[in-house]
Parts: C-alpha cells; structure tokens; sequence
C-alpha cells in the first residue's frame, strides 16, 4: 500500500501525514467554514464568550497557586493575593470582572438567539448544548462564590445551599450531601472548590466543544433566518451563494470585538472592579463570620432575577419548595423553546408585532427582576392593609410576582401568539 501524501509540506505536511484528521477538522471549523455573509454586530458575542472562558481559565490557574481552600485560611490567601503577590490584584479582579462580563456576553448572546430564532429547526441541538453551557456556567459561579470566604460569599451559599432544604422528603438530606456538614464548613469550602476548579471547567470546556460541532454541522443562522446551507451552490467553487469564508473575514471582525470588548474591561479592571458593590460586595471584603448575619443577604447580580422569582412566590402549605420550583423552571423553560415557537418565520426581522411585543415585555421582565432581586422588598414600602387581594404585602413583592407571572407567559403563551402572528415573507437570499 503506497503511502499517502500530505498535500502540505515542511512540518504542517509531517503531521499531517500522520494526523489527517487534525487538518480536516481545522478545515471543517475553522479555515474553509462558510458562513452567512450578513452578520451584524449581534453575532460577536459567541466569540467574546471563548475570549472570556479563556481569561476565566488562565487567571484561575494563576490564583489556585497561591489560594489556600481551607476555611481558617481562605480569606488571607485572597489578601495575600492582593497585597503581596506581584500583580496579584490584577489578576483577581480580572477574575471577578470576567465572571460578570462572562454572564453579560452569555445574556446578550442568547437574546440574539431570541431574536433571530437560532434555537429553530435543525439547530434544536445547538440551542440544547447552549442552554446546558449556561446551566453550568450558573453552576461554576455558584461555586466560586463561595471561595473567597466574605462574609457575603459566605451567607450567600447559606441561603442557596439552604433552598435545597425546601424540597419535600429528600430536601433536609440533599442540603447535607452538598454542604458535607450541617452548616457551610471547611468541608462545603473544599468541595466547591474542588468542583469549581476541576469538575465544571472540564464540562464547561466539553460542552462548549460540542455546541460548536454541532454549530458547524447544520450551519450558522444569521439574522434574515435564510438557510444558506440548503441553497443553490455556486458552480464555479461548489459553495452557497451567499457564504463566505469565516478565515478570515469573521476572525478579523471578532478580533475587532475582541479589541473593543477588552479595552472596556480593562477600563472596569483597572478603575472601577467592584462596580459599585455590584461585581463585588462590600462585605466581601470582610472575614465570614457564622455569628454576624448581614442586614440584606443577596447573590451577585446574573442571579438576581431568579432570586427575585424566589422571593416573589409565597409559601403554600408551610414549605416554599414553590419558589425554588418557580427559580428553576426559569431556567430550564428555555430547552423547550424549539417546540414552543410556531412562527412560519425566524427573524424577528419578519415576525409581527406579536412576538416583538412579548420579545419586549420579556427583556423588560427580566431586567426588572434582576433589580428587585438585589434591593431589599421593602424598599417601596408596604400596600396598606385596606387595599384588596394584597394587604400589607411590600410593594415590591407584589412587582416581582407581576414581571414572574409575565417572563413565564412569554413561554406558555409562545404557541398562541407565534402561530397567528402576522408575519412577512421570508427571503429566499441574504439581504446583507
């Protein structure tokens, strides 16, 4: 059997003699990945959430070196980071920035998602693989938060861990299984970072491959919602008409988001990290204290709108499993939105006021809850006890139960509207 030849040469034609599939799949993904030539600005944020989990990665091996999980010395391993480790600040706060900004580029991208109807027929897997990419990226936050040893890392696991204990039954065991003791200890502090710096980013990273594969096999979306994959090849190349060459066309442009992106993430690093208690709270800076609960206990902002929707649900039958119930359905209602869509259309470009409509009240919900979720409910005040239906309930209560009811009705109520939504015609070709 005579033997193959690579059709590059010098070292690149080496391996490739004796890796041929390592140049195919580059090929596939990367070098000759066509995709639709019309993309905008919505469609950066994919690539800024590699160029995030990178820096999330390399600043996390820098800070395991000097970080000591141990719950009498966790605490002053982050001061020492800060105060004597050369450059160590710098690295922490690119930690807890990137964390937000990861959140921030996760949100956004999703939305464009919503709006251009990623998540439609044969992308249903894609959108599957992102939505647990999400999951465990909520997951690897949670766990982290704990690390620092503040005292509202502290109280905020407390309370998270705690919701567990709601469940009926097996709530009281599971919250022990997590902890690994009654109450947040040395062991809770190990185990979280033990999933924090192993388990999750391995799935993270695993999951994150796999979104792409599955990406790049059924093709980009873009914001006209066209298949391009399933159009008329150009005789000429054998290409669809309206593709283009992701290398380098888009590695150019996602280098330019990229260059955009960080220069507004240094700004935050180097002069405003704690984003005014939002990135990181005050009481962070001081020790964990088990005896010193703080006034107002609340998760960092990428969870307050499910915190909201916690609090907004009240207890029936003297358990509040409802609301944890509640938190995590709005979560996972997003795997059923490639069955709940019926819109003849995918573009929000061609949808009808319908769809843009509850697109609205959705965004609105969302960023009202994550507001409420961070205040206090009695920030407003109290309805007096004359006013009907909700005496003497705090006002913002009775808000974040009005936005809850709202976020879900723009899931449940998907099939109705999308299906006789008035839409536009959908183009045959890209209209740039």
């Amino acid at each position: 059997m005579a033997e193959q030849k690579s059709q590059y040469t010098g070292l690149l034609g080496w391996v490739d003699e004796r890796m041929p599939t390592l140049m195919s799949e580059y090929k596939k993904h990367l070098s000759e990945y066509y995709a639709p030539k019309n993309f905008n600005v919505w469609y950066i944020f994919g690539g800024l959430a590699i160029t995030v989990l990178v820096i999330q990665i390399v600043t996390g091996i820098f800070l395991v070196m000097n970080y000591k999980p141990d719950a009498n010395l966790a605490f002053a391993s982050v001061e020492y980071i800060m105060r004597d480790v050369p450059g160590g600040w710098f690295i922490r706060y690119m930690h807890s920035t990137g964390a937000s900004a990861f959140f921030v580029v996760v949100y956004l991208h999703m939305f464009r998602g919503l709006m251009y109807g990623s998540y439609r027929k044969p992308r249903e897997l894609t959108w599957i693989f992102g939505c647990l990419i999400f999951l465990a990226l909520m997951a690897e936050a949670f766990f982290g938060y704990l690390l620092p040893w503040g005292q509202m890392s502290y109280w905020g696991a407390q309370v998270i861990v705690n919701l567990f204990s709601a469940i009926p039954l097996i709530g009281e065991d599971l919250a022990i299984w997590i902890r690994g003791d009654y109450t947040i200890s040395d062991i809770t502090l190990n185990r979280f970072f033990a999933f924090h710096v192993i388990a999750l980013p391995l799935v993270l990273l695993g999951l994150v491959m796999a979104h792409l594969m599955a990406l790049h096999e059924t093709g980009s979306n873009n914001p006209d919602g066209v298949q391009i994959k399933y159009q008329p090849k150009d005789p000429a190349t054998g290409l669809p008409l309206d593709g283009i060459n992701s290398h380098p066309y888009y590695t150019i442009k996602d280098i330019v988001g990229v260059v955009v992106f960080l220069a507004v993430f240094s700004v935050i690093v180097f002069f405003m990290p704690e984003m005014g208690g939002y990135f990181i709270e005050a009481n962070n800076f001081i020790p964990a204290d088990p005896l010193k609960t703080p006034e107002h206990i609340a998760p960092v902002w990428y969870f307050t709108p499910y915190y909201a929707m916690l609090r907004a649900v009240p207890s029936y039958f003297g358990t509040q499993v409802w609301g944890v119930i509640v938190m995590g359905l709005a979560v996972m209602v997003f795997f059923a939105m490639p069955w709940l869509d019926r819109g003849a259309v995918r573009s929000v470009r061609y949808r009808g006021t319908l769809y843009k409509t509850w697109l609205a009240i959705f965004v609105v919900s969302f960023l009202v809850l994550g507001y409420l979720g961070v205040v206090p409910v009695t920030i407003w005040g109290q309805f007096g006890e004359s006013v009907p239906l909700v005496g003497g309930v705090d006002r913002a209560t009775v808000v974040a139960r009005v936005f809850t009811a709202l976020y879900f009705a723009f899931f449940v109520l998907m099939p109705w509207y999308t299906a006789i939504d008035k839409t536009k015609p959908e183009p045959t070709r890209v209209t740039g």
